[in-house]
């Protein structure tokens, strides 16, 4: 998967498998069982998430969601979603929120202002530095992706090993 000339921070993919939902299900509960000295798997109805576990583990850590859809009696879409730990993308989220928060609060000010014929100057900083403070948001989360890519192809030839067994 080239993740360089990706926009999105989280990263899809899909794949077709000739096996039913049950028998793919299988293959992660069996993998469960015996092999997790590195890696972290849990299972609930049609959803799988792969995890890395605390030895390897670092805040870029990705993890790995897949969903299995019936296509037949014979055929397994998954659909895979990279993304960052979930504590880590609701900081984010929740910082995406207190910039926006405080852009409009200072744009509504800033339009106060102008009607009132006060100066805008400090408005005007605010919201650029919030602008600035989106972008700054944007490459770090961009910066963290690109840390994490060595673990992502892990998890990947993880999810195509088990597969394949």
């Amino acid at each position: 998967m080239d993740t360089n000339n990706e926009l999105r921070l989280r990263l899809r993919f899909y794949k077709d498998v000739p096996e039913n939902t049950a028998a793919v299900l299988q293959k992660f509960e069996d993998y469960k069982i015996s092999n997790c000295d590195d890696y972290s798997v849990k299972t609930g109805g049609n959803h799988i998430w792969l995890n890395i576990k605390d030895n390897k583990k670092s805040y870029y850590s990705p993890h790995l969601h897949l969903e299995l859809e019936s296509k037949n009696e014979n055929g397994t879409h998954i659909r895979g979603l990279f993304g960052p730990d979930p504590t880590l993308w609701t900081f984010f989220m929740f910082l995406h929120f207190i910039i926006a928060g405080v852009f409009l609060t200072f744009s509504g000010l800033a339009y106060s202002d102008y009607v009132l014929k006060n100066s805008m100057t400090f408005d005007f900083i605010v919201i650029g530095l919030m602008f600035f403070s989106w972008f700054l948001l944007y490459f770090i989360a961009k910066q963290i992706r690109e840390s994490g890519h060595d673990q992502m192809n892990e998890l990947e030839s993880l999810f195509l090993k088990i597969i394949a067994s």
